[in-house]
């Protein structure tokens, strides 16, 4: 097979525009490539004891109630944070009938040694007569958050 002077340029061209592909790929991917290092060393590096936290639920009879319980945990450190998950049903027995409400849903993150103090401040601020809070502990979590919430919320 003979190439000719053109096809020998031609070879030239395209292994300089193939190395200079591939260099500007590398460099634009070491960035991205060295963000995601970190964050996977991050998190295998931080330490978490299963169940310091906790999230906690509570249904509310509408938006402003749940709204106001919210902020109230947030402002006396009883949470770190609260989501508010409207329109839910929720069936249930209530003196021996079975009742359906549409109410608001409160996700409440907290340390597990807080959770006794915000049932007390839920049940002292929310209307109804048997105000439903349970936990559950955190088993584990995107350990930056969990470190947040952890200083949010003081022991």
């Amino acid at each position: 097979m003979r190439f000719g002077l053109n096809s020998v340029e031609g070879l030239k061209n395209t292994n300089l525009r193939t190395v200079f592909v591939t260099v500007a790929l590398g460099a634009l991917m070491l960035p991205l490539l060295r963000t995601v290092g970190l964050r996977a060393f991050s998190m295998a590096s931080e330490t978490y004891s299963s169940g310091t936290h906790s999230a906690a639920f509570v249904t509310c009879p509408n938006e402003q109630v749940a709204k106001d319980l919210a902020r109230g945990m947030v402002e006396k450190k009883l949470a770190a944070c609260v989501n508010i998950v409207p329109k839910i049903t929720s069936v249930y027995e209530w003196q021996g009938k079975i009742e359906e409400d549409s109410e608001v849903l409160l996700m409440i993150k907290t340390r597990s040694s807080k959770v006794s103090a915000l049932a007390e401040y839920v049940r002292s601020n929310h209307p109804y007569e048997v105000a439903e809070v349970i936990s559950l502990p955190i088993e584990q979590g995107n350990p930056p958050y969990l470190k947040w919430l952890g200083e949010t919320v003081p022991e």
